[in-house]
């Protein structure tokens, strides 16, 4: 694993700039790669698009699904009877009555234990403070003794959100970025 040390931009000629700011302090081509990170949730991670297969305001909706099927169900299992023997209505009214009753109970179970995420059980995307923003993205392959001019030179480029990590390096890319991960922000910037 390699020694990446990476800053945000806004633009392109901003990252460009700092680019061959950094291949004047000695830096190589093959050392840099600049890439764009989408917004959240725009990474096409899953089959269907998006970041997660799952929203995390959802995970108890199951369980409130399993609770209020079994509420509609006796409800609309008494309406049912009430139909039935309180309008002369056909035995159907019951069955009917049932299903409906079951299906508007795992709705509303479903509904009643959806909620806004909590930060505490978010995943380290969903950490704002740590979060990798989108924009502009400048990646050094670096060695420890060139880490530091590395950071110096994006801090002087202005870049945002400096951060070190460790991953794989080929051909003058960083080959195992995931824009999905949290970031690990270089100490004291």
């Amino acid at each position: 694993m390699s020694l990446i040390i990476a800053g945000r931009f806004n633009t392109f000629e901003k990252a460009e700039g700092a680019s061959r700011r950094l291949q004047a302090v000695g830096f190589t081509k093959e050392d840099l790669s600049i890439v764009y990170v989408t917004e959240h949730g725009q990474h096409a991670r899953t089959p269907i698009g998006g970041d997660a297969m799952t929203d995390h305001g959802s995970k108890e909706a199951p369980k409130g699904a399993g609770k209020g099927v079994f509420v509609g169900l006796l409800l609309g299992a008494g309406v049912g009877v009430a139909i039935r023997f309180g309008l002369h209505a056909s035995w159907f009214a019951i069955p009917i009555a049932t299903g409906v009753g079951a299906y508007l109970g795992s709705l509303s179970g479903a509904m009643s234990h959806t909620k806004g995420s909590k930060p505490e059980s978010q995943t380290s995307l969903d950490n704002f403070e740590n979060a990798r923003q989108s924009g502009v993205l400048i990646a050094v392959h670096a060695g420890p003794e060139t880490a530091d001019t590395a950071v110096a030179t994006l801090k002087e480029c202005d870049a945002m959100d400096i951060e070190h990590a460790s991953g794989l390096w080929q051909q003058g890319a960083w080959a195992d970025f995931d824009p999905t991960k949290a970031r690990e922000p270089v100490a004291g910037v």
